[in-house]
Formats: C-alpha cells, sequence, structure tokens
C-alpha cells in the first residue's frame, strides 16, 4: 500500500489523540471541515503548503504525515506476522496499526526481534548438543545422578521397615551420589560458560587451543628461545585460554612442543629448509628424530621459511579417528565437527603404524586444490609392556601447483555431508551441496599453468 495514501489516516488519529474536533482543526489551518474530512479519509492529495500547516497545527514533523514517522515499524509488524501465517493477521492495515498504535506497534517488534535472538540461540545449542558428544555425556552423567538420589529417596520416605545397616548404606549412597552431581554440574557449568559465546561457534576446550595458537602464528617464541622455559607461566599469561580443560590442552601441547624445540632447533630447520628436496624423511634422518616431531616442527614455521612461500598445514587424530589437533591450511578445508573424510591419508596410517604414507589429494570444492599429504601413525605404551598400547596419527599438509605427467591424484573431502565427489566408495551420507566431478589430470595441471 502506498503511504502516501495513509497520509489522512495519520492526520486524524494524531487529530483524535489530541483531542481536536474536526471543524477546529479545518479553522487553523484556513480550509472547510468537509475538506479535511476528504483528507482523513485519504479521498484528497494534499499539497506542501497545507501539509506544513497541519503539521503546525498538530505540532509534529511533516515527514511523519507524508511519509510516515513508523515505515520502520510497520516493516516489523509485517515481518511478524508473515511468521506466523495461521493467526490470520491483516497485514495490508499493518501502517494503519503501526500508525494509529505505535506503542503496540513497538510491543510487537521488541517481541518478534526477542524471538528472533532466542531462535537464534537455541539452533546454536541444538547443534552443539548434536554434535559435541562431551556435553551429551555430561548430561545423561547429571541425569543419572539425579535419577539415583531420587530413587535412594524415595526407599527411605517409604516409611518401611529398614535396617539400620541398610538406612546407612542408603545415607552414603545419597550422599555419594550428591557429590557426584554437584561436581557434574559445576564442571558443566564452566564448559558452557567457557563455550557459550553462540555468535562466535567457539563451543569445544580444542577451539581454545586452536584459536590461541593462531593469535601466535603457530609458533611458541618463549620456548623456541628456551625449550626449558616455564610452560605453565605461559599458560597463565594467556587470556585466550578460558576453561580448565582448554588450559590442561595447552599444558600437555607445550611440553610436546618443549620436547621437540630442544630435538629440532628452529634456526638449524630453517637452514636445514633452504636445501630441502621436500621430503620429510630427509628431515627426519638428519636430525634423527621421528617423522611426527618433523611434522610438527615443520607446521610452526612461517610461509617464508618454504622456497614454495606457503605455510604448512598440520593435523592428528588418535586411534579412534577422532581429530586432536588442527593447523589449517588455504584450501585443505577441516571439520570442526563430526567425522572427517575417510580417505585422507591420516586415517589409512592408523591401519599400519609405523609404515609412512605419502598420497597426492585433490580437495573438493568450488576451486580444486592440490596437496602432498605425508602421514604416519606411531604407538606408545605409557602404562608399561602389559599395558594398552595407544596411537596417534599425525598429517602433514604441503600445497601443489599443480600434478606431473601422468600423476594420479586422490579427490577428498571435508566430510561426506558437504563433499562434492559424487562415487566415492567410502562415502556414509549424501551430500547436502551440488555433486562435482574430479578433474581430470589434464585439467588440474592446465589450470596451474594458467
Amino acid at each position: 500500500m502506498n503511504t502516501r495514501q495513509l497520509t489522512g489516516s495519520r492526520i486524524r488519529s494524531l487529530r483524535l489523540d489530541r483531542g481536536l474536533r474536526q471543524a477546529e482543526l479545518a479553522r487553523r489551518c484556513d480550509i472547510s471541515a468537509s475538506y479535511l474530512n476528504l483528507i482523513e479519509h485519504n479521498r484528497r492529495k494534499i499539497g506542501g503548503a497545507l501539509l506544513n500547516r497541519l503539521a503546525r497545527s498538530l505540532n509534529v514533523d511533516p515527514a511523519s504525515l507524508s511519509e510516515g514517522a513508523e515505515r520502520a515499524l510497520t516493516s516489523s509488524v509485517e515481518s511478524a506476522a508473515s511468521r506466523h501465517p495461521d493467526t490470520g493477521a491483516e497485514t495490508d492495515r499493518a501502517e494503519d496499526f503501526a500508525g494509529r498504535f505505535p506503542g503496540w506497534a513497538r510491543l510487537v517488534e521488541a517481541q518478534h526481534r526477542e524471538a528472533q535472538r532466542l531462535e537464534r540461540v537455541v539452533e546454536g545449542l541444538n547443534d552443539r548438543l548434536t554434535h559435541d558428544p562431551f556435553l551429551s555425556a555430561s548430561l545423561h552423567d547429571v541425569l543419572s545422578s539425579v535419577t539415583a538420589i531420587r530413587s535412594a529417596s524415595a526407599i527411605l520416605a517409604d516409611g518401611g521397615e529398614i535396617a539400620p545397616e541398610w538406612q546407612a548404606r542408603f545415607h552414603r549412597n545419597i550422599l555419594e551420589d550428591s557429590r557426584r552431581l554437584a561436581q557434574s554440574a559445576e564442571q558443566l557449568v564452566s564448559y558452557l560458560d567457557a563455550g557459550a559465546d553462540v555468535e562466535r561457534g567457539m563451543s569445544l576446550p580444542q577451539e581454545e587451543l586452536e584459536v590461541w595458537l593462531e593469535g601466535t602464528g603457530w609458533s611458541v617464541p618463549e620456548l623456541e628461545q628456551d625449550a626449558a622455559a616455564d610452560t605453565q607461566g605461559i599458560v597463565d599469561a594467556s587470556d585466550a585460554l578460558v576453561s580448565a580443560a582448554s588450559r590442561h590442552l595447552a599444558q600437555a601441547f607445550l611440553e610436546q612442543y618443549a620436547l621437540d624445540a630442544a630435538a629440532v632447533p628452529q634456526e638449524a630447520l630453517r637452514s636445514a629448509v633452504e636445501v630441502w628436496n621436500g621430503d620429510p624423511a630427509q628431515l627426519a634422518a638428519r636430525f634423527g628424530v621421528s617423522l611426527s616431531v618433523i611434522f610438527r616442527r615443520l607446521s610452526t614455521l612461517p610461509a617464508r621459511a618454504f622456497p614454495d612461500g606457503s605455510p604448512r598445514g598440520l593435523v592428528a587424530c588418535d586411534g579412534s579417528g577422532t581429530l586432536v589437533f588442527r593447523k589449517p591450511i588455504s584450501g585443505f578445508d577441516l571439520p570442526r565437527y563430526g567425522a572427517a573424510c575417510p580417505l585422507w591419508p591420516l586415517f589409512q596410517a592408523l591401519q599400519r603404524p609405523m609404515q609412512p604414507v605419502r598420497q597426492t589429494l585433490i580437495m573438493s570444492g568450488r576451486d580444486e586444490a592440490a596437496f602432498t599429504a605425508w602421514a604416519v601413525a606411531e604407538v606408545d605404551h605409557p602404562s608399561g609392556f602389559d599395558g594398552p598400547s595407544v596411537v596417534e596419527a599425525w598429517m602433514l599438509l604441503s600445497p601443489r601447483q599443480g600434478l606431473g605427467e601422468g600423476e594420479a591424484a586422490v579427490g577428498v573431502g571435508t566430510s561426506c555431508r558437504i563433499c562434492a565427489q559424487p562415487r566415492c566408495p567410502a562415502r556414509r551420507e549424501p551430500s547436502l551441496v551440488a555433486r562435482r566431478e574430479l578433474p581430470a589430470v589434464a585439467e588440474v595441471q592446465e589450470k596451474s599453468a594458467i
């Protein structure tokens, strides 16, 4: 509806609000009452001079009569009505409603905005609950404790005859369950507070660690200068590590970082990279360390340290296949939640520990990027010879400018849900994005040449 067509309605509403009779307002504006009546019923257009006289008589800005001061308010009311079509709201009269009852219209607008904000929060929390197994397990633990306390309390409150030793046992169970409930609730609240920023989306302690490392350029200068530096002091000095869990992860990371830095000093590594042929095994042999150490040390170097001017990415997983460390690299997307692509060499290395794996990869996406991936899985026995074996796999990612003559590549993605490879033998579920064929080797070479 044209806003000018409702100018008369706004004039009539303002006149009534001020307690003016139609004849009185017409007299003030030097027009007849019958003409004002036609104006108020939107049957006559109003010229500039008359509009100004009416605005002065009603003590309002002329623009509020001609254009409507409630235009944004009207849009909000219409938007609120469109979200609930089953209510039968008269959307064609939204401007009339906003003009005659601006207070009520502002209330509708405020409630509409609050409902939208709450919907965003609920969507974020629902996504977090769906993809965060730690949060789900914590809630399950809290509910289990509550159920146990309620069951024991119901038995004691039943009034039946209970032997003293059984009473003592029930009391002890209630005390222990209450303590566990309090501890679980406290940890859960702390965990939620640490990742409650839905707008940023940071919800896991691992993400806090990665945000902190990204801020330091994935390098720790204190440990590069002195591998024996106080790691706890470095953690305490960080403002990015909020939760106790993220600080624990940071402490463990820095302890490993210190060992790596002592074994492979950064300056010596920089010098070695200048004459490096690109094979991580060559560096591992030169420094007498494992491949995983070289992978981690190469990931700490800035882009300018490499002849191609590109940084290296790094991914790690444990024996369950869960990603435990992620240093992203441009063009190779890493999932924040859920499982990653099963075709990554990282997971193939888990099947043959201590045996290196090398593959050329093409990441599915808008612009397929080529990478060389080196991966290795290593076995540790922290509980001794008779204890369980702990497996951890590491994958180093190096960007490629293209493929060599006749070189084959494996098409991979981030995860099945957003991977565009149509005929993947390891696909778990249909993709949500448009399917896209892996480009032929010749096509990749042609793109890189351009």
